[in-house]
């Protein structure tokens, strides 16, 4: 029987982005699927070589902020290329590109994965202007609306159920099992952010800590992922006088690095529709690689590291809670590395990527007709 054939697609992630590359395409390919992923490699200055092995890659322009219109033209083109007899199936990574397939008759199953709450994620678009994000998203939700209508959806988070009108498979942000042995949390004296840098995900308490620690000798802060243009400069300007380390995006691998053993791995989000009702993703990779969770009291987040044992609970907004808190573990080690261990040993045993990659990949299978 020949394999399974899956056409991947995204203009606005950078293409080795935790959820696409490190677990859904990987694995795929270790269900003997063959993947082909167009992305934005060329735009983002990524490496395909980078890709896992196996996977063919196509060269796409990407969307950033306003400037959307080339990179949904080029998809257009890609997928008005695509019929079943090139591919068992595509699947969908932006909630944009759902434009792009309207019309196209000849296409094979087409499935959006749903990564966030799109309305709810507006107010942390800074490029989309205060006064048309009413219209941004009664469009979102028509959107969305047609997207159900017409394709198959996966989503990211069970609370998204709520704004579609029928039920639709969750897969969940879940990190693999660590393959190796890792220090012990505390093991360096660094805190780390890992994810997007914006003004909603904690990007101005993330500074005034910074500067905090550094003035009181450590732990030194370091942070990984790409930042909003807004929040750009008082990065870089802390970066400068020596108060944080900015890595800038890194792929999911090379970023837990960083944080193992950390003191503590820090989720600062805002108390915001977007993230209200998710789990955020840094959350779970903090407790999988062993070092605690410092985080704000969103409900998802604040319910597992109670349930785990693995972190601690702060303020929205409150830097003095965040740095008293950083100060209790720095202090007392083996507090740390215990907390870091439970942490760990729950995520084993619940939420490890490697228990739902099965389902995810039958759901695929059943979707493109693949008996395989």
């Amino acid at each position: 029987m020949t394999a399974m054939r899956v056409l991947v697609v995204t203009v606005v992630h950078t293409p080795l982005d935790a959820r696409i590359h490190h677990r859904q395409i990987r694995a795929m390919v270790g269900a003997d699927i063959e993947v082909t992923y167009a992305a934005p490699w060329s735009a983002t200055g990524t490496d395909p070589g980078e890709v896992a092995d196996g996977v063919a890659t196509l060269d796409l322009p990407r969307a950033v902020g306003r400037r959307r219109l080339a990179a949904l033209r080029a998809a257009r083109r890609l997928l008005r290329s695509v019929s079943p007899r090139s591919h068992d199936l595509v699947l969908l990574h932006d909630p944009e590109l759902v434009v792009a397939t309207v019309g196209l008759r000849r296409l094979p199953p087409v499935v959006l994965d749903v990564h966030e709450d799109l309305v709810g994620s507006l107010p942390d678009r800074a490029w989309v202007p205060a006064v048309l994000r009413p219209v941004a998203a009664r469009s979102a939700r028509a959107l969305e609306a047609w997207a159900e209508r017409n394709l198959h959806l996966v989503l990211a988070e069970t609370d998204y159920q709520q704004r579609f009108s029928r039920l639709h498979p969750v897969v969940p942000n879940l990190p693999w099992l660590p393959g190796r042995d890792l220090p012990p949390a505390g093991t360096h004296d660094r805190v780390v952010y890992v994810g997007r840098v914006s003004r909603y995900r904690g990007a101005t308490e993330l500074v005034a800590l910074a500067q905090r620690l550094h003035r009181a000798g450590g732990p030194h802060l370091e942070v990984v992922g790409a930042a909003d243009h807004e929040v750009e400069q008082m990065l870089r300007v802390a970066e400068g006088r020596g108060e944080l380390t900015w890595h800038g995006y890194q792929p999911n691998e090379r970023a837990l690095e960083v944080v193992a053993g950390a003191i503590a791995g820090l989720s600062l989000l805002h108390d915001v529709p977007n993230y209200r009702g998710s789990m955020p993703t840094k959350v779970v990779e903090y407790l999988g690689v062993g070092v605690p969770a410092i985080t704000t009291p969103l409900p998802l987040a604040k319910e597992l590291v109670e349930t785990s044992g693995g972190g601690m609970v702060v303020p929205f907004g409150d830097v003095d809670a965040v740095a008293a808190t950083i100060g209790e573990l720095a202090a007392d080690r083996d507090r740390c590395a215990a907390l870091g261990a439970a942490g760990r040993a729950h995520v084993a045993a619940h939420l490890a990527w490697d228990a739902v990659a099965p389902a995810f990949v039958a759901q695929l299978r059943d979707w493109a007709g693949d008996a395989a």
